[in-house]
């Protein structure tokens, strides 16, 4: 089985992900089954790709850059189904192209924000989001309320920490730590960290559940995990719910 993860934008010769590619490919791969291969890819690049480097450099993520790079990673979603991966799914936890991919393609199409918010209420009744900064909480509103999983949210709470990461672990634990903490006191039952490049990626959740003694969801292993079931089991989003045309690669980079 052979799963493709997307990051959310391009990489070239002079920028990519804040992340070491083939650290985070064996840190993926760790969480799949025997038989499953998780490869990273990249949408090609687009206009307003800088737009994240602007607003992250003002810490204002308020998902403007989502929607500029929604066309380049459905693109890259119909083609990993045209190069014969079983499955797709969005590296980003705010699910950036996910709806325009499973209008595409046959494939399974993963959110790791929506399938892990559905995992979470399968375990409990109230959820605690935590998110980078407090620029991700209006943004994570309207996603859950567009899926009607708002109401299931006790509390949503910003780290406040978004570079020199790496650097910066023991103050993300320490600081998420408190978080969870204060929301479990206030009715929060399990915890969904959004913004994969601090947890997992930097941030062990196991760690954390072990500091608070709440369970800490892990977004890549439970999307992971989600992608192999449905193609294991040949299931996919529904054909009526995403009803899909007969396209081709041309389709989606011809100009008028």
């Amino acid at each position: 089985m052979r799963i493709l993860f997307i990051n959310h934008a391009p990489r070239t010769d002079t920028s990519g992900p804040a992340y070491e590619v083939g650290k985070i490919t064996a840190q993926l791969n760790s969480y799949a089954s025997p038989g499953t291969t998780i490869e990273i890819g990249f949408p090609e690049n687009f206009e307003g790709a800088t737009l994240y480097n602007a607003i992250g450099g003002q810490s204002v993520l308020n998902g403007l850059h989502h929607m500029m790079e929604t066309p380049a990673i459905v693109r890259k979603i119909f083609w990993a189904e045209q190069n014969g991966y079983d499955a797709a799914i969005s590296s980003n936890t705010f699910d950036p192209g996910v709806d325009g991919g499973r209008l595409a393609v046959k494939i399974p199409v993963i959110g790791p924000l929506r399938t892990t918010m559905h995992a979470a209420l399968t375990l409990a009744d109230k959820v605690g989001v935590t998110v980078p900064l407090a620029s991700h909480i209006p943004h994570t509103r309207r996603i859950l309320r567009s899926h009607g999983l708002e109401q299931f949210v006790s509390d949503m709470m910003p780290i406040g920490v978004y570079v020199d990461l790496t650097k910066r672990k023991d103050e993300i634990f320490e600081t998420t730590v408190k978080l969870i903490k204060d929301m479990v006191s206030r009715g929060a039952e399990i915890i969904l960290p959004l913004g994969g490049a601090l947890i997992p990626y930097v941030v062990n959740p196991d760690d954390l559940a072990a500091a608070t003694g709440v369970q800490v969801l892990n977004t890549k292993a439970v999307s992971i995990a989600f992608a192999e079931m449905c193609v294991r089991n040949k299931m996919s989003q529904s054909a009526i719910a995403y009803p899909r045309a007969a396209l081709s690669l041309d389709d989606f980079n011809k100009k008028l």
